[in-house]
This record gives C-alpha cells, structure tokens and sequence, in this order.
C-alpha cells in the first residue's frame, strides 16, 4: 500500500467520514513549528512508566515507512532525545506520535525529525523491563492498533483503522475534490441556507 498518499488530505478532512474516536486529543501537537503533514502505519508501543527501552526497541524493529506511536504512561520522564529519533529517522522512519513527553527538542527541530507529543522535558527514563512492542494501545485517549495509517500535522492526529483505510481514502479524496470544485462564495450561500432552514 501506498502510505504516503494519506498525508494528501488533512485531518480536518478526514473529520468529514471518521468519527471522534479517531482522532487523539488536542493535548498532543506538533512539537515544533511548521512540521510537515506526515503518514504512514503505525509501529506501537506501550511503555513502563518511567523506563523507555520499550520505545528505544521499537526504532530498530519498525519498519521502514512506519510511524512510531507511543504511549509513554508518564509526564515525569522523556522517552527519547536527538539521537535515539536521529537513529530512527536515519533508518527510514517517519516520525514519531509520543503519548508523553520528549528531550533534545533542538536537536530533532534541526534536523527537521517530525515529533509530536504532549511536551517537553530534561529528564530521561531508564531502561529496565523489556516488554513486547507493536501491540494494541490506547494513546491520545483512543485506541491505535499496530498498522492502523497515521495522519499528523498542526491540526491534530488522525488514526484511520487499517481495516477500512482504503475506503476512508476513497471516499475522503472524492469529498475534497467536489468542495474543491466550489467557489467561496457558493460555499457560503449554501452554509447560511444551511443555517436559515434551522430557523424557519
């Protein structure tokens, strides 16, 4: 499957057929500015709170394409720096979903690393427990499954369950070309009919 071709249509237009539990909450965001739309499927992993061996196993597992989505069950640690995500972007990965918070955010800014997450912050975790990545999460408060397609930028991150991704492409590319095909101005006369009729 072609990955890439999800990032040709925005979140806020994937919003038009997913439903909310779709979409993760607006406390995760681009961690820096003008991040670039990013798509492609999610490589999972759900860590032990305070530790990221988990996260720091799954950037030599995920394969390329794949985007690593990560819920890090902690705002008290960092999951990853500069360069565990340099590593990772290196090998052909394409970006990085952390439930969670993130260091050396320089660093992955300069080198351009697409990085969203909760926030920021100095101190890193440990590396204790080894446990299984690339299974079922709950991040953003919804449910990712391994493989589900990731769409991310600045208007939020859409999780596009893998089962239906084609058909959500399909029907999603169709309904942006005929609002495509509409000027501003019939747009507008047929929001405030929209509106009038509520009120007649």
């Amino acid at each position: 499957m072609d990955y890439k071709k999800f990032s040709e249509i925005s979140p806020c237009d994937y919003a038009g057929t997913l439903k909310r539990e779709s979409f993760m909450d607006a406390g995760i965001k681009e961690l820096w500015s003008n991040i670039p739309r990013i798509s492609g499927p999610a490589f999972t992993v759900n860590m032990v709170a305070g530790e990221n061996l988990a996260l720091h196993r799954a950037i030599y597992e995920a394969p390329v394409g794949s985007i690593i989505v990560a819920q890090s069950n902690t705002m008290d640690y960092a999951v990853i720096g500069g360069n565990v995500a340099t590593i990772a972007y290196n090998r052909g990965i394409v970006g990085f979903v952390i439930d969670g918070v993130v260091r050396d955010i320089a660093e992955i800014r300069e080198k351009r690393i697409p990085m969203f997450g909760r926030g920021v912050l100095a101190m890193p975790g440990t590396k204790k427990q080894a446990v299984p990545v690339n299974t079922p999460i709950i991040a953003g408060g919804i449910n990712v499954n391994p493989g589900d397609i990731i769409v991310a930028d600045e208007e939020g991150i859409a999780v596009i369950p893998k089962d239906r991704a084609e058909e959500i492409y399909q029907e999603c590319k169709e309904k942006v070309k005929k609002e495509s095909a509409l000027s501003f101005e019939e747009w507008a006369n047929r929001h405030k009919k929209n509106i009038d009729s509520f009120y007649e």
